[in-house]
C-alpha cells in the first residue's frame, strides 16, 4: 500500500510539473502575442482599441516599429507553438488556448490585407477577423420593408424628405442632450446592477465630439475606467439616449471590458486580455453582447415604456406620438441586414460609393449627410458592421437558452467574463 502512495504520489508531482511548465508556455506566448498586437498598433491607429498592460511594452513598440510582414511572420510562429488542448484540458484553459489561435489568425489576416500581400474580401474578412461569416441576403428581400415604412408615412415627396420630418419630431434638442443622456445611462445601470456585480470603483466620463465616422464610442482605458463619447455631428434621436447608454456603458462595452480585466487579467494574470486589437473575434463578442444588452436591460416594451414615460418628457417631446415611432423604429430595425449586404459590394468592389450612399439612402432610409457618413464607417472599418447585427443575434442564440429573465443574465454574464469566441460560444 505504501509503494502505492507514493507510486500516486510521484505521478501526482509529474502532472502538475507538466501543468505548470505548461501554463508557463502560456503565458510566455501571451506576452509575445501582446507585444504583437502593440506592433501592429503602430502601423494602423485604430488597431488596438485598448491597452493597460505594462507601459514598458508599450514604448518597446513604438521604438522598434517592426514591419509588418516581420509582425506576421513572428504571429504565424508564434501560433505553431501553442500547446493543444485535449479532452482533459479544463474547459477555461481550453478556451484560452483557442482564444489565442483565433486572435492570432485575425492578427495575420489583417496584416496581410494591410500590407497587400492578401486583400481580403467582405466574407474573408469576416472569417479571418471575426471567426464568423454573417448571412448573405438580397437587397430586393428588403423591399416588402421599405413598402411598408414608406406606407406608413404617406404623403407628398419623396420618402426620405417624408422620413426626415417624421424623424425631426424625436430629435433631442441640444440643450437637453445632457440630461436625457444622464438619465439614460442611470436607468441602463441601475438595471444592469440588479443582476451583475459591477465593481465598485467603476466609472466613466461622458464627452460630446463631432466629425467621427461612428455615433458613440467607448475608449476603455482600465482599472474598470471608460471614456464613452457620442458624437453630435447630426442631430441625436431619442432612442439613440439608451441604445447608446447600455451599448457603450451598461451592460454593454464598459461593463464587459471591466469584467474581462478583473477576471481574466487580475484575478488570472492572462496579459493577452490586457490589450484589445480592434480587428478581432473579440469584437464580435464585444459588439454583439453590447447590442444584445439592449434588449436584455429592457425586454419587451420596457424600453419604449421608459422612452415615453421617462425620456420624452425630459427632452420635451411629445409622448402621444410614442406608437408611430415605436412602430417605425421596429421596421426599420430589421433593415439592419440590408446595410451589410451595401457593404459587402461595397467593399468587393461591385459598387461605388455613389451608388452605396443612395442604396443606403433607400434601404435605411438616412439622408444623403448620414448615408455618406456611413460609407465613411466602411472604409474605416470593412467588414466591422457584422459585429452589431450579426454579433447581437449569435449573443441572443447563445443566452436564450431559457425563458427565465434571470438565468439569461446569468449566462450573459458568464459570457462577459469568460474568452469565448463566436465559434466556441457553444462549448
Amino acid at each position: 500500500m505504501k509503494k502505492i502512495a507514493i507510486f500516486s504520489t510521484i505521478i501526482f508531482m509529474m502532472i502538475s510539473t507538466y501543468s505548470a511548465a505548461a501554463a508557463q508556455s502560456i503565458d510566455q506566448i501571451a506576452e509575445q502575442y501582446v507585444k504583437l498586437v502593440l506592433a501592429m498598433g503602430q502601423h494602423d491607429g485604430g488597431y488596438v482599441d485598448a491597452y493597460y498592460g505594462p507601459e514598458a511594452w508599450a514604448e518597446q513598440a513604438k521604438g522598434k516599429n517592426i514591419p509588418v510582414a516581420q509582425i506576421v511572420s513572428d504571429a504565424e510562429i508564434l501560433r505553431g507553438e501553442l500547446p493543444k488542448a485535449s479532452e482533459h484540458t479544463p474547459l477555461m484553459q481550453r478556451l484560452r488556448l483557442y482564444y489565442l489561435d483565433q486572435q492570432l489568425v485575425a492578427l495575420i489576416g489583417f496584416g496581410k490585407n494591410l500590407s497587400g500581400d492578401e486583400k481580403l474580401d467582405f466574407d474573408a474578412q469576416s472569417r479571418e477577423l471575426y471567426d464568423t461569416e454573417a448571412p448573405h441576403n438580397k437587397l430586393t428581400d428588403f423591399d416588402p420593408l421599405v413598402a411598408e415604412v414608406e406606407a406608413m408615412l404617406p404623403g407628398e415627396g419623396p420618402i426620405a424628405e417624408r422620413i426626415a420630418a417624421f424623424k425631426k419630431q424625436f430629435e433631442i434638442p441640444a440643450d437637453k442632450l445632457q440630461a436625457v443622456f444622464d438619465r439614460a445611462i442611470q436607468e441602463c445601470r441601475d438595471r444592469t446592477k440588479q443582476h451583475i456585480k459591477l465593481l465598485p470603483n467603476e466609472n466613466f466620463t461622458l464627452e460630446y465630439v463631432t466629425d467621427k465616422p461612428w455615433s458613440g464610442y467607448n475608449w476603455y482605458k482600465g482599472d474598470a475606467y471608460s471614456l464613452i463619447q457620442v458624437n453630435t455631428e447630426y442631430p441625436i434621436d431619442i432612442s439613440r439616449a439608451v441604445d447608446l447608454g447600455c451599448h457603450e456603458g451598461y451592460p454593454g462595452h464598459h461593463t464587459y471590458n471591466a469584467l474581462l480585466e478583473q477576471n481574466l487579467v487580475k484575478e488570472r494574470n492572462w496579459v493577452e486580455y490586457s490589450v484589445y486589437p480592434l480587428f478581432s473575434p473579440q469584437s464580435l463578442i464585444a459588439e454583439g453582447s453590447a447590442n444584445y444588452g439592449i434588449q436584455l436591460a429592457f425586454p419587451g416594451k420596457q424600453k419604449a415604456e421608459f422612452e415615453k414615460n421617462v425620456l420624452f418628457p425630459i427632452a420635451g417631446i411629445d409622448p402621444a406620438l410614442n406608437a408611430r415611432f415605436e412602430r417605425f423604429g421596429e421596421l426599420t430595425a430589421k433593415l439592419g441586414y440590408a446595410s451589410n449586404e451595401v457593404a459587402r459590394m461595397y467593399i468587393n468592389g461591385e459598387i461605388d460609393k455613389t451608388k452605396a450612399v443612395s442604396l443606403l439612402q433607400k434601404y435605411s432610409f438616412a439622408t444623403k449627410e448620414k448615408a455618406t457618413q456611413r460609407v465613411r464607417f466602411f472604409d474605416t472599418y470593412g467588414a466591422y458592421v457584422i459585429n452589431y447585427n450579426w454579433g447581437r443575434d449569435l449573443i441572443k442564440q447563445y443566452v436564450e437558452t431559457t425563458d427565465d429573465q434571470n438565468e439569461r443574465w446569468a449566462r450573459f454574464t458568464q459570457l462577459l467574463s469568460s474568452p469565448r469566441l463566436p465559434s466556441s460560444l457553444d462549448w
